[in-house]
């Protein structure tokens, strides 16, 4: 391999493994703290989206940093795609009993309810497969 196709290659990988970076507008519906229940796990997770473009996961043992990415405003079907990449974790199971790894991604498709207390976690932009409600935190910082 020559050297220019060396460069490349570690370019490309670089960006493949950079985290994702661009903050929301202060004011964007998903700032803001939000829990979701799992009853029938007997647990719940706490959702800190933070106006720099990063989050802090609480769900059971798991503690977890990431950096997310959100438009401005919803498609024209009424939702938000998140980007997420996991930045730092502890190492310690979720309420699934999951470990997640640095360098995870996820993308997934927010709907929020017109009230803005509210929204869904879908795994594209239908409802067929979501998971919530998640309900915002009011009266505590991001």
């Amino acid at each position: 391999m020559d050297i220019v196709a060396a460069v490349s290659s570690a370019i490309v990988a670089s960006l493949l493994a950079a985290p994702l970076q661009a903050a929301p507008p202060a004011d964007h519906p998903i700032v803001g703290i939000w829990t979701l229940s799992l009853p029938t796990l007997g647990c719940s997770e706490t959702y800190r989206f933070r106006a720099d473009g990063t989050t802090l996961v609480t769900s059971a043992e798991e503690v977890s940093e990431s950096q997310y990415r959100i438009p401005d405003k919803p498609s024209a079907n009424g939702f938000y795609r998140l980007d997420d990449q996991v930045v730092k974790d502890n190492g310690k199971k979720d309420c699934a009993g999951v470990i997640m790894k640095a360098g995870a991604r996820a993308t997934n498709f927010i709907r929020f309810h017109p009230s803005g207390m509210l929204f869904l976690m879908c795994a594209d932009e239908t409802m067929t497969s979501c998971i919530g409600p998640f309900q915002r935190v009011k009266g505590e910082e991001a």
